[in-house]
């Protein structure tokens, strides 16, 4: 596992083709860590205003991160050209997680980790635009399959609503945010140049807190902060260990490794974990009509990942 900290060079990468299948499992565990913050999310999400939840969630993120990245690499300043880079990935994560977290205050966990999955079909197309990389026919079947199972789990079987398009507030705005999601791995492969992951990550999220900071800065003298639960700051915690700093460096190492349509395709898991979680958390009951979806989405998931690289 060495290699996770190691300076990854993509050209080298392509170049070799080992198996990768220790990367696919640590999607797999990261695709549960991003489930997880949808219920953890629904919890708290009225606790406070969606950008000063993203704002501390973002500084402990980075705070538990610096101490390693300034003993093994030192400290030092990137240069500006990279700087920039980093702030411009910031700015759909940062788009993602407010978007997540307004949401939550209108809809359902369930609703959010099945709308997750139109990100593996965005990234594709996303790619494209950006990288010049094109999906397989077998890809596209998988992407639509996937597409398809999210419909379905988000209105229920119910095809009419589908057809009409039947969202509420809160499905709209996470909807939103998934497409800003959609093009960050392709940015990822695009603007890495082979500095490690640790440190791209770093600095990504120092820049989402940075803009947070401004969004927030008007209000923050309003909160009253002694009123804020402790579950508050625990769920906070969570979610910056876990499904922030983990998952960050985790999706780039991985986005580098097996592309971004691949590793955005594991997204099709993220309803199956996130009923499993509400459903042992109370927060849900389960559904018949949705299985239907729930089979499809994890049918679109191993269509795609089992196709050979070339």
């Amino acid at each position: 596992m060495r290699e996770l900290t190691k300076t990854i060079n993509p050209i080298a990468a392509r170049a070799s083709t080992p198996s990768h299948w220790w990367v696919h499992g640590l999607m797999v565990v990261t695709t549960f860590f991003v489930a997880s913050s949808f219920p953890v999310g629904k919890l708290i999400a009225d606790s406070l205003p969606a950008d000063v939840m993203m704002l501390i969630r973002f500084l402990m993120a980075a705070g538990l991160f610096a101490p390693f990245i300034f003993f093994k690499h030192g400290i030092q300043l990137p240069e500006l050209k990279k700087l920039l880079r980093y702030a411009l990935l910031s700015i759909p994560l940062v788009t993602f997680f407010w978007c997540m977290f307004e949401a939550l205050k209108y809809t359902s966990a369930i609703n959010t980790g099945a709308l997750f999955t139109t990100v593996p079909a965005m990234t594709a197309i996303f790619a494209l635009i950006v990288n010049g990389e094109r999906s397989s026919t077998r890809k596209i079947i998988g992407l639509f399959l996937g597409t398809l199972g999210a419909a379905w789990i988000v209105f229920k079987g119910n095809m009419a609503a589908a057809l009409t398009l039947d969202l509420n507030r809160g499905d709209w705005i996470f909807l939103l945010g998934a497409i800003s999601l959609s093009l960050y791995n392709p940015l990822v492969k695009r603007v890495h140049s082979g500095e490690p992951t640790e440190v791209m990550t770093f600095w990504v999220i120092l820049f989402g807190a940075l803009w947070l900071l401004s969004l927030s800065f008007p209000h923050l003298d309003t909160i009253s902060w002694q009123n804020v639960s402790f579950e508050t700051y625990g769920g906070l915690l969570y979610l910056a260990l876990f499904t922030t700093l983990m998952s960050f460096f985790l999706l780039q190492f991985g986005t580098v490794k097996i592309g971004p349509t691949k590793v955005a395709a594991y997204g099709f898991l993220n309803p199956v974990f996130v009923l499993a979680l509400t459903l042992i958390l109370g927060m849900s009951e389960f559904n018949r009509s949705i299985f239907a979806g729930i089979t499809l989405v994890i049918l679109a998931m191993l269509f795609i990942q089992t196709e050979k690289t070339t």
